[in-house]
């Protein structure tokens, strides 16, 4: 987690003392920044700790400080650090009150800590946070893909979920829920359904935030521009630095598996389509040898195929062999002319392609 003002504070080497808002020394830093403007808000994006001396500020004038303290407290400012023994010996009072009655947590700053010391201690410990969460967030990796392999999206899910100390749900292409982890979570997956439809008519890849009893982030899945798949996290509050690596190599797997499962039916269905063309033609040892273990024993057993045309396409065929051999066509009645391609083999009960 990012350093806050409580472990700048207990920074052995820092020696820095606590002289108002004690209570609210939890909060994360986000930059230790110095500035002597009497107005330094418009250089503020929030979650500074804001170093000063009151160089140019008149720290003693109550009505100057509340007017200060309440801009920063407004810009995010989340604790302000005072520099005593340069342009006052101590902190005055007027700032200390103006401090408290805002809830800004002020700190004092001995002559012999530099301001660029606290800086340093605060990049440190953001460094530090941001290698943890990168760690983190490789280990995560390999945990997810351990899992995608084993066990296949399911296993994935469950990692993700537990990653993330919340829960995740897979959709497919038509936004039905195809798998959830933990179990419980299979209603609040469905619930949200409508949103997944409408990530759905966005060019992937997409994402969006729904609100409800959770946070939940929605992933389009897939390589063009229309998904193939969707991915939904749901989390009590906002994904860290680590929680986010998770979700985005979730996402590369889950995409990864989606177009391989995509391209696999694709290829068996063009596997399929030639051995039956193979069997139609009497060439069944080619057949087995193209399907190899595809059907299993199908190939092996005794087989017989009957193929059966709709009255329309027999009387198409009936019109076609009169053209060609200069004959009447003739009509046929019925459901349709079931067409009897028997062999030596016989398929077995229960057998087909």
């Amino acid at each position: 987690m990012r350093p806050t003002l409580a472990s700048i504070v207990h920074h052995s080497a820092l020696k820095l003392t606590v002289r108002a808002g004690e209570d609210r020394l939890d909060v994360p830093v986000r930059w230790a920044h110095v500035s002597e403007l009497a107005d330094p808000v418009p250089y503020m994006e929030g979650g500074e700790l804001l170093l000063i001396t009151a160089l140019q500020l008149d720290a003693e004038d109550p009505d100057v400080m509340r007017r200060y303290v309440k801009r920063l407290v407004g810009a995010g400012v989340v604790g302000l650090g005072f520099a005593v023994g340069v342009n006052y010996d101590e902190i005055p009072k007027a700032l200390v009150d103006a401090a408290e009655e805002e809830g800004l947590p002020l700190l004092e700053v001995p002559r012999r800590t530099p301001f660029l010391a606290i800086s340093k201690a605060v990049s440190a410990a953001i460094a530090a946070d941001q290698y943890r969460a990168v760690t983190a967030g490789f280990a995560a990796q390999r945990e997810l893909t351990k899992q995608a392999l084993n066990d296949g999206p399911e296993g994935l899910l469950s990692a993700l979920a537990g990653q993330v100390d919340g829960w995740a749900a897979l959709y497919d292409a038509s936004g039905a829920v195809v798998a959830t982890a933990p179990e419980w979570a299979g209603r609040r997956a469905a619930r949200i359904t409508p949103d997944v439809e409408r990530l759905r008519e966005r060019p992937a890849p997409a994402s969006s935030v729904v609100g409800g009893e959770d946070r939940v982030e929605l992933h389009s899945l897939g390589t063009g521009r229309r998904p193939r798949a969707a991915l939904a996290v749901g989390t009590a509050a906002a994904l860290g630095t680590a929680e986010r690596y998770a979700v985005h190599s979730a996402i590369a797997l889950l995409t990864l598996t989606t177009e391989r499962s995509r391209s696999l039916h694709a290829a068996e269905q063009r596997i399929g389509a030639a051995v039956l063309r193979m069997l139609l033609a009497g060439q069944p040892e080619h057949a087995r040898t193209v399907a190899g273990d595809l059907y299993g024993e199908l190939l092996d057993a005794p087989f017989r195929l009957i193929l059966a045309e709709s009255a329309s396409a027999s009387a198409a065929r009936a019109h076609a062999d009169g053209l060609t051999h200069g004959a009447r066509p003739t009509a046929r009645s019925g459901g349709g002319r079931p067409r009897d391609h028997s062999g030596d083999d016989r398929l077995r009960p229960g057998q087909g392609l």
